[in-house]
């Protein structure tokens, strides 16, 4: 006869079967990244940021530009530029030149291309008489049209 205690060993025992040999297997296929994609997104944005740029003409003087909140953006192509130092050295084109060389220069210019605009730099601490002259000196010499850069 079987005691309590054997039956209970008899019917806890379940036969061993494997999980996975029914199933086929397959070999994994190994993570890849396809960079093409990738590549052709950067180089777009890098055509997107090449024409959106805006290339600004780096002066060597240098000059602290005054803020002017309603100051438009200046569309003058070809301009003579004259930019005036803190301490009153005046420039024109970028050119050191005294009072009375920049006086010649506007002289001529002047008289041979009356329309043409003239762009004034000046340093927010140049003295006010320094920016009056040489917008005196222009329009002597019939260059009406100045414009002041600011930042």
């Amino acid at each position: 006869m079987s005691t309590p205690g054997s039956a209970s060993k008899k019917g806890n025992s379940a036969p061993s079967a494997s999980l996975g040999s029914g199933l086929l297997e397959r070999p994994r296929k190994s993570p890849q990244i396809n960079i093409v994609p990738l590549v052709d997104v950067l180089t777009v944005l890098l055509f997107f940021f090449l024409v959106t740029m805006q290339f600004r003409q780096l002066s060597a003087l240098n000059l602290t530009l005054p803020e002017i909140q309603t100051a438009g953006q200046s569309q003058v192509q070809e301009s003579v530029v004259i930019a005036i130092a803190a301490d009153g050295a005046l420039f024109l084109n970028e050119r050191s030149v005294s009072e009375s060389e920049l006086r010649e220069g506007i002289r001529i210019l002047g008289s041979q291309a009356p329309e043409t605009p003239v762009l004034l730099m000046a340093d927010e601490d140049a003295a006010l008489r320094y920016i009056t002259m040489v917008m005196d000196i222009c329009r002597s010499n019939r260059l009406n049209r100045i414009r002041l850069q600011s930042r």
